[in-house]
């Protein structure tokens, strides 16, 4: 297999004997507090499973964590994230914040941060970057910023986007998930030695499989003979789920078992639905909404298809090689760090939908094609995306910070 690197990038590469999602068994003594901070409406995307992970992945290094997300008023979906965060042992804080200038929220999180003695703001998004660059001026910290992707466009996204690029070049650390997340960073004006990649990983022991592609199938709703196709993500523009329903059309007339599952929501919902009845697919494509835990439904698939046009690397891709699932993905981004084509997966040009459509057929007709990808998608996510190996890498950041 071949890990592809970016200048500036942080292989994460561990021994067999760390392999396993360990911490070290005695906590240190306290030295630092982290504040992670958020905003997030609904049940937020996959940055939130690399946030509230992190914690007890810190603790035993003395780094005492809090997670603090600002969010709409009676938002249903902040619940649930903090039912999330109790199962892994976070407490995740709630800061309401009812628009682009709240200054009870602002005054909210100064608070939090002179009460609890925060030694380093952590954010993860435009408004949490600047955030931090303007609380410091009342409460001395150090600054990181991980980003986490730029992707969904809207009219307001060019505003966010300058706020983001100049928020970021007074940062101590800028974090990215991928080397072409980094290029950008350094294009707008982040010093280099202040700016690395660390791959998005995962805790390897949560994710095995633990039930059979037929079993899983049963609990999701799918009979053992259909061959299922899996997508989830966000509904929106940028995640191509349209190109991956226009490759099941093109798929249905050869394989009339094929099915297709995807699990999200978002403001896309509406026309993939149209798409799926004018496609003649209303028998075949099921949109399943959020989907809280997605292990069962990645257990099901006999591909897990990524169709994103624009994309970071998104943690679904390692949650579905981590389960040993077959993976057709789009060649965007940091994709190709973790998909080697043909050696533990298929990758494809993004906005290609026959390429799309020609792979899954690939791995329909071949049985051993798919067995090795997936006993290979497996062996990398071992090796080089272990949750515990990157949390050393921003453990290391830290410890440059306050030392």
């Amino acid at each position: 297999m071949r890990l592809h690197e970016g200048q500036g990038s942080v292989p994460l590469t561990v021994s067999k004997e760390s392999q396993t999602e360990r911490e070290p068994e005695t906590p240190a003594p306290r030295r630092a507090v982290v504040l992670h901070a958020r905003v997030v409406t609904g049940t937020g995307g996959g940055p939130e499973k690399t946030i509230i992970n992190s914690p007890r992945f810190l603790t035993p290094w003395g780094f005492h964590s809090i997670c603090a997300y600002m969010h709409p008023p009676g938002d249903p979906g902040f619940e649930e994230l903090r039912a999330r965060a109790e199962r892994s042992g976070v407490e995740l804080l709630s800061v309401p914040d009812r628009g682009a200038i709240d200054w009870q929220a602002v005054q909210a999180m100064a608070d939090l941060c002179r009460r609890e003695g925060v030694t380093i703001w952590h954010g993860h998004d435009y408004k949490t970057n600047a955030l931090g660059l303007l609380l410091r001026r009342k409460h001395p910290m150090k600054l990181v910023a991980t980003t986490h992707g730029w992707v969904e466009r809207t009219w307001k996204t060019p505003l966010y986007y300058a706020i983001d690029r100049l928020a970021l070049r007074a940062y101590d650390r800028v974090i990215c998930v991928s080397e072409d997340l980094r290029q950008r960073c350094l294009k707008s004006g982040v010093r280099p030695e202040r700016c690395q990649v660390i791959d998005n990983a995962i805790d390897t022991d949560e994710y095995q499989r633990t039930l059979s592609i037929a079993e899983a199938k049963r609990q999701c709703g799918f009979q053992p003979e259909n061959f299922l196709l899996v997508g989830l993500g966000r509904l929106s523009e940028e995640k191509g789920f349209d190109r991956l329903i226009q490759a099941a059309r093109i798929l249905s007339q050869k394989r009339p078992e094929i099915r297709v599952a995807i699990g999200g929501e978002g403001n896309q919902r509406e026309p993939l639905e149209r798409l799926i009845a004018s496609s003649g697919l209303a028998d075949r494509v099921r949109l399943l909404g959020y989907v809280p835990d997605p292990r069962t439904l990645l257990q099901a698939a006999d591909v897990f298809v990524l169709s994103s046009l624009r994309e970071g690397l998104p943690n679904v891709v390692l949650e579905a090689m981590a389960l040993e699932v077959p993976i057709v993905a789009t060649r965007v981004a940091g994709v190709p760090r973790a998909i080697d084509d043909e050696v533990n997966g298929l990758v494809v040009p993004p906005d290609d939908v026959k390429a799309l459509a020609e792979a899954v057929d690939r791995f329909a007709e071949n049985t051993t094609l798919r067995e090795q990808c997936a006993r290979e998608a497996r062996r990398t996510v071992e090796e080089h995306f272990s949750f515990a190996a990157r949390m050393e890498q921003v453990r290391k950041v830290y410890d440059e910070l306050i030392a």
